[in-house]
């Protein structure tokens, strides 16, 4: 199995691990630079990209681009092949080598093409932290007219400070209608305030309570964030059922994960109700020690979590690692995804030993957090999801560092113990009229997300339903055209988008696997 205790072999790359503190370096010595007159460019015909590993001029790393994503890139013969020395920029090269191509339902393949300052990285993922206020904006609409809600927010920050909450839509942003906007000037002053690149920016708002209609005028200035990876761990139902909210699965999450299970284990729940509707994804070794916790030993034994599997080029060894192609099983240990790790790595994970499991989703649940849905069900797992349809992201990739910059290109794809792998239009309700693409259908009730009610609470439209369908195995009876979809779709015309496009963002929803 490819574990991520294991010592990797030697690769001919020099890849950085997600856990090492400082990799990067500042390229070869100068002896060992290929000087740019020597440097040529043959249409189809590929250097080793180790030729070229850490040489930080300009040409020198398009090379290392080039090769590197021949060699690892799940679409490799998708890429148009150009000469790096007619692009201007290395990162404007880096864009040009992915597909272009779409699935058969019409969706583009690849939308997480990109690149961080590898500093920026780590400190992203091992600490969770990000730029911003400190609220969760769900976008109904990101064309006017607009709808944008507050979903959550994290504790200790500039909203949760002021008192701001789940319920509040998005008014006015810097003096700009948030509803109504339809110039590209408008559009780009909302989203440089929403969704803030760097700390230190002061934003003002309107925000209008949803319940109450009551306006709040406040002024906020962006921070760096932690986020909290799981919150409101509780049960239900005389203690018979339990519930916790996850939001995503990066190296801080680890430990907080383990102690919900640990407590959940110890009131002897008998069913268990994973709230992920905004988990955007991350390690999916932790994805599949989520998925251990819940299902335990009885019913895993024997079966894989996932089998990776990369380009054509590569069918019986690790093109990263070096290392043969073994499956992801089902992780029944601490692996100690952060630095200095609560918890020894090796220690025993706790499990709940269910054969089924509620999960609450969104089109904001991805990658990871689909591997969980998809390990489960392979592994005979009953699982029943409440919500939306899931945004369909099957694929990862190792995050690779050169001359201080680390590189995000899809490498891999997987499939369960089953042998499926093919969600690239999410898992949907089997009640869902979502039609737009070709969604995976599996038991559960289409469900609109409910701002009117804070998360966890049971009377929450998600969670309610989760419980009911417990009960009865039944759906509640659609009342509105939005909940007879099972949510209300984010929509789009032809006036600029409101979007959230910091790579920090579209990276968090990929599933990563560490060297």
């Amino acid at each position: 199995m490819f574990n991520a205790l294991k010592k990797p072999m030697a690769s001919s790359t020099f890849i950085c691990s997600l856990i090492l503190v400082g990799c990067g370096g500042s390229g070869s010595s100068d002896s060992d630079v290929i000087a740019s007159e020597d440097i040529t460019w043959t249409q189809g015909v590929f250097e080793p990209s180790s030729k070229f590993d850490q040489q930080c001029q300009a040409l020198n790393e398009k090379h290392w681009l080039r090769a590197w994503s021949h060699e690892t890139y799940l679409w490799y013969d998708e890429i148009v092949d150009r000469d790096p020395a007619l692009t201007e920029g290395v990162l404007n090269y880096f864009a040009l080598l992915k597909t272009e191509n779409t699935t058969d339902s019409g969706a583009k393949k690849d939308n997480f093409h990109s690149s961080l300052p590898t500093a920026e990285w780590q400190a992203q993922s091992q600490s969770g932290q990000s730029f911003g206020y400190g609220f969760k904006l769900r976008l109904i609409s990101a064309g006017a007219p607009r709808q944008g809600i507050i979903s959550y927010t994290e504790p200790n920050s500039p909203a949760s400070n002021l008192n701001l909450g789940r319920g509040l839509e998005v008014i006015e942003v810097d003096g700009v209608d948030f509803v109504n906007a339809t110039t590209q000037a408008e559009v780009d002053i909302l989203n440089a305030g929403l969704f803030p690149s760097e700390s230190g920016k002061v934003t003002s708002f309107v925000f209008r309570d949803i319940n109450t209609s009551e306006i709040r005028e406040v002024s906020m200035t962006a921070q760096t964030i932690t986020g909290q990876a799981v919150s409101n761990v509780k049960t239900f139902a005389d203690g018979e059922v339990g519930y916790f909210q996850v939001n995503r699965h990066n190296a801080v999450a680890e430990k907080p994960l383990y102690d919900a299970f640990n407590s959940l284990a110890a009131s002897n729940v008998k069913d268990l109700i994973i709230d992920m509707r905004y988990n955007p994804g991350g390690f999916l070794q932790m994805a599949s020690q989520v998925a251990y916790m819940v299902a335990g030993e009885s019913n895993t034994s024997g079966k894989i979590f996932e089998q990776t599997i990369f380009n054509d080029q590569h069918p019986t060894f690790n093109p990263i690692t070096g290392e043969r192609l073994e499956p992801v099983q089902f992780t029944n240990e601490f692996l100690g995804f952060a630095d200095n790790p609560a918890i020894s790595p090796g220690t025993s994970l706790p499990s709940l030993n269910l054969e089924r499991v509620f999960v609450l989703t969104t089109d904001s649940t991805c990658s990871a957090s689909e591997a969980v849905i998809n390990g489960l069900r392979g592994a005979n797992i009953e699982v029943i999801q409440i919500g939306e349809t899931t945004c369909g992201k099957p694929y990862g990739f190792y995050p690779t560092d050169n001359c201080d910059t680390t590189y995000f290109s899809i490498q891999f794809t997987g499939v369960n113990n089953k042998g499926f792998g093919e969600y690239a239009d999410g898992f949907s309700p089997q009640n869902s009229n979502d039609s737009e693409f070709q969604p995976v259908k599996i038991p559960g009730c289409a469900i609109a997300d409910d701002f009117t009610h804070q998360l966890g609470d049971e009377n929450e439209a998600m969670l309610s339903a989760a419980l009911s369908y417990r009960d009865n195995g039944r759906c509640p009876v659609a009342t509105s055209t939005v909940s007879e979809q099972g949510f209300a779709p984010a929509t789009y015309n032809d006036t600029p988008q409101v979007r959230d496009i910091r790579t920090s963002t579209l990276l968090q929803q990929s599933k990563i696997l560490k060297q």
